[in-house]
């Protein structure tokens, strides 16, 4: 176990008081506020942007906590984004031209927007994944017309009532937030797992996160995927409820990253480490069971989320109401900002979200995976700032084989094999 997992619930650094908070490790790696193995930041700040989701904790911590000024980045702005859409034009644009430098974002974008995927004209923006924020914690929900059908982790009764609705001469509908992003890969898998393409059984469509339950409301989609709190505020208005949360499909799965422009990172690279350390402080305290009330408060205020903590808090601490009778308490699938390894940007996790994107059309079969990982996975500057802090790292950038709901394995070592077990053929 590394050292990392081992002191989640206890800090960071030891010392002769006993547990110290990271904080006040913070302090003693940091002293003045720079990065220890530095001259300190070079920028007193950086325009990092969110979309109002939970998993965006840290960024909010940071900045209301004053974290990243301890780190020599007073100047920090967090920044909402209305849509991913918006997140990846923004980044585009850089601040220099009145965009932004970074942002929470879906772990996929930074590899879609680097290989000029999604772009204008399809032309690249380097990007750096400098950490993960956060695994699991999203949920794919289900109209409540659906609610009869009993649809959850088994999404062969939705595949039945799909059916039906369409020989009724109505159109069946399932939302995600990006295309080729986490959303979208976790509920394209799920479908497909049941035995429903996404391609031809129902049609796929872009929803901005914050949109979701106005969207199902009015009858736009039939079933959607998103993080909290949108989840939670569908079964408030009694509009559906949770099929299922995505950490069922694949537990401890990786979420969000904390991507940079490439070129503000090589420009600034002690300013990067700076604001590095402060997400990853920011982590810590977000994962402490005793902050979690706090958390929420913090997310919940009109310039983050704008939800009502009560919105927040009960998913916050593993309490599950899925909104059709079941409930769980302690739940293994609660958000992880830290916990785990959760902030380590793991080259293997990054794999499998390419080799998903290869088998849904994202990518090509030919894409050289490994190459364009080491281009934006920055792992190596995750340990440079974690060994400042006293952190020590996992000893491997792969997590090893992953196993899926379905019985599907991930091999890291061998992603071709997973490919052809899907009748892809990968050809490089």
């Amino acid at each position: 176990m590394s050292s990392v997992e081992h002191t989640t619930r206890r800090g960071l650094l030891k010392g002769a008081a006993g547990a110290l908070s990271l904080a006040a490790a913070g302090r003693v790696a940091l002293p003045g506020g720079a990065f220890a193995q530095g001259a300190g930041p070079e920028v007193k700040g950086a325009k990092l942007g969110f979309i109002a989701l939970t998993d965006a904790a840290p960024l909010f911590v940071a900045k209301e906590k004053g974290i990243f000024a301890r780190h020599g980045m007073p100047d920090v702005e967090v920044l909402k984004q209305a849509s991913w859409g918006t997140t990846r034009d923004n980044l585009v644009l850089g601040s220099e031209g009145n965009g932004i430098d970074g942002a929470h974002i879906l772990t996929p974008m930074p590899y879609l927007i680097s290989a000029g995927r999604v772009t204008q004209n399809n032309v690249p923006v380097p990007m750096y994944i400098l950490a993960r924020l956060n695994l699991a914690g999203q949920c794919i929900s289900v109209a409540k017309e659906h609610m009869g059908d009993k649809v959850a982790l088994d999404a062969k009764p939705f595949k039945a009532a799909l059916e039906r609705k369409k020989a009724s001469g109505k159109s069946v509908k399932a939302a995600m937030t990006f295309p080729g992003g986490t959303h979208d890969l976790w509920i394209r898998y799920w479908l497909a797992a049941g035995g429903i393409d996404p391609d031809k059984d129902i049609e796929t469509i872009v929803v901005p996160p914050p949109q979701m339950v106005a969207n199902m409301k009015v009858g736009t989609m039939d079933c959607f995927c998103v993080c909290e709190p949108w989840n939670e505020q569908l079964i408030t208005q009694g509009i559906g409820y949770t099929a299922l949360t995505t950490g069922e499909l694949w537990k401890d799965h990786p979420e969000k990253a904390l991507g940079m422009r490439a070129s503000w990172v090589d420009k600034y690279p002690n300013a990067a480490k700076a604001l590095l350390a402060a997400v990853m402080e920011a982590q810590a305290w977000c994962d402490k069971p005793e902050n979690r009330d706090e958390l929420a408060g913090i997310v919940a205020k009109r310039q983050w989320i704008n939800v009502p903590a009560t919105d927040v808090v009960k998913r916050m601490k593993g309490e599950f109401d899925y909104g059709d009778g079941r409930k769980v308490a302690n739940s293994p699938h609660i958000m992880k900002y830290w916990a785990d390894n959760a902030s380590y940007p793991y080259k293997s996790h990054d794999l499998w979200f390419l080799t998903e994107d290869i088998r849904w059309g994202k990518f090509d079969p030919q894409t050289d995976t490994k190459a364009l990982i080491e281009k934006v996975n920055r792992e190596d500057i995750w340990r440079e700032v974690a060994k400042g802090m006293g952190v020590t790292a996992p000893a491997s950038t792969s997590r090893g084989k992953e196993t899926f709901f379905d019985g599907k394995v991930f091999d890291p070592a061998d992603p071709a094999a997973y490919l052809n077990s899907l009748g892809i053929k990968k050809v490089a």
